[in-house]
């Protein structure tokens, strides 16, 4: 199944099964004190307003874990995760309009898988990691490298508003399979083209290792990293961050 959540014509915020490809129409759901319980009533995705899938306390992104982005990007893989956060006022939502940061020389997308994190956990062996994972999203890690290049901890580089647009959907973990493809494109053509099973770290590997060092709560995201085919957007771009299973998230990028 594929979840969403969305704000409907009375501003109430609502979740629903997305019930196709397109995403033209969604089973809503009405939510009440957390639990949820199937309506017959169903909507079309364009008289609403598509909200982030989950609302996470934080979003935990590795760097460099595709060997040919770490190649384009001049760096060594890693020996261990790269890891960094995005706090967040950086989530954005599919369908949004992403204002960037001005007077920048290059603002960078990042096409990632994401990975939801259903309940509360602690030192989650690899062999447990399924367990804690709600389902899979798409996230586009924007990047400010004017920054990013000249500072130690990525806050003015990576975690600027808006810097995280994350959706249209979570996707339960059978609906992903385990070489999704990933991809990007920029007004209609295709940038990134790779998949999960290209991975440094799986999946397993990076939860085991980030809840040895924190607590992960219900709703955070973990950006898994992006692949070789990273470049400059201009104002007026429109992104596709697409993920197999999940669907596609879209924004159009206004930069001041």
């Amino acid at each position: 199944m594929r979840y969403v959540r969305f704000r409907d014509s009375e501003g109430t915020v609502r979740r629903g099964e997305w019930t196709d490809d397109e995403g033209a129409e969604i089973d809503a759901y009405p939510v009440d004190e957390g639990r949820i319980d199937l309506g017959e009533e169903t909507v079309a995705a364009d008289e609403v307003e598509i909200l982030p899938p989950c609302d996470p306390s934080k979003i935990v992104c590795v760097g460099l874990n595709y060997a040919d982005h770490a190649a384009e990007q001049g760096k060594e893989v890693p020996d261990r995760p790269l890891l960094f956060l995005k706090p967040p006022n950086a989530v954005a939502s599919h369908g949004q309009t992403v204002e960037l940061l001005p007077d920048k020389q290059r603002l960078d997308y990042e096409a990632e898988l994401g990975v939801v994190i259903g309940e509360r956990c602690r030192n989650v062996d690899a062999v447990d990691a399924e367990s804690v994972i709600a389902g899979y999203t798409c996230v586009n890690d924007l990047s400010n490298r004017d920054d990013q290049s000249v500072e130690t901890n990525w806050v003015r580089g990576k975690a600027f508003d808006n810097a995280a647009p994350i959706g249209p959907v979570v996707a339960s973990p059978e609906e992903v399979p385990d070489d999704a493809a990933v991809q990007c494109r920029v007004n209609g053509e295709l940038r990134q083209d790779s998949s999960r099973e290209q991975f440094i770290f799986s999946v397993p590997e990076l939860i085991e290792e980030i809840t040895a060092y924190l607590t992960l709560e219900p709703g955070d995201v973990i950006s898994t990293g992006t692949p070789e085919g990273v470049g400059p957007l201009e104002d007026g771009d429109t992104v596709e961050v697409t993920v197999e299973g999940v669907g596609t998230l879209e924004n159009e990028i206004r930069i001041p």
